[in-house]
């Protein structure tokens, strides 16, 4: 974890300055900073992060604007830093593509904290039930859709979709627990690792961008179901096999 690569945007000097300290005190050494959204996408071309801060309040382009930007350019968590605080600002950041979102003025050491989560989470997790693939890797079959662990790929009628961590991370979840039924809180729980935060927004906007990826109507979904009054479930029928 603590040679992974981060990328800090904000175009507050002190802010930088004042995570990239709090981070190589955590032991972390691969750091770089970006004032500007045009900065922070000119680093992501030419370097791959394992994980990006980004400021929603840059000038010229916002982070909100450029996190679709850099989304073509990887998969790295995105954390949001923002002195903004509804429930909005914070699904619009989930949105276009964010995996967790702070909000301004912050405790240093929680974001270190977010940000060693979000590599964790981001790491390759230990193998479960799913059958084996060819390189006897971890593979969840839905017939439709298939579930690479250890790859951390999904593929979608035999097409690659990229899929951001805590995305990937859910999606897992729930094939890892087929025709289980999950509240919210629970998948808040487990999968984000947050006990204490009971955050219903952060997970339905998760499931949306899951049923955008895997469902062939969204809309109408037929494999991540809502099963009313109860919660989700990613449903696994008997006609489908694991591979």
């Amino acid at each position: 974890m603590k040679d992974a690569f981060i990328l800090l945007v904000d175009d507050e000097q002190a802010i930088l300055k004042l995570l990239e300290t709090a981070l190589r005190k955590e032991g972390f050494v691969h750091i770089d900073k970006a004032a500007t959204a045009e900065q922070a996408l000119e680093c992501c071309q030419r370097r791959a992060y394992d994980l990006i801060v980004l400021d929603v309040m840059l000038p010229k382009m916002s982070g909100v604007e450029a996190c679709p930007l850099i989304r073509r350019l990887t998969d790295a968590p995105i954390l949001f830093l923002s002195a903004r605080t509804t429930d909005l600002d914070k699904l619009t950041g989930f949105a276009v593509g964010g995996d967790d979102y702070v909000t301004k003025p912050f405790n240093p050491l929680e974001v270190i904290a977010r940000i060693k989560s979000l590599l964790r989470r981001s790491g390759k997790p230990a193998a479960s039930d799913a059958a084996p693939s060819a390189g006897g890797s971890p593979v969840f079959d839905f017939g439709r859709f298939q579930v690479d662990e250890a790859a951390a790929e999904l593929r979608v009628e035999g097409a690659v979709v990229p899929c951001p961590t805590l995305v990937f991370q859910l999606l897992l979840f729930f094939c890892k627990h087929p025709n289980r039924v999950f509240t919210k809180s629970e998948l808040y729980e487990r999968v984000w690792g947050e006990n204490s935060v009971n955050d219903d927004n952060t997970v339905m906007v998760h499931i949306h961008r899951i049923r955008e990826r895997i469902e062939p109507d969204p809309a109408r979904p037929k494999y991540l179901v809502n099963v009313r009054g109860l919660g989700y479930k990613l449903v696994k029928r008997e006609n489908v096999h694991e591979r």
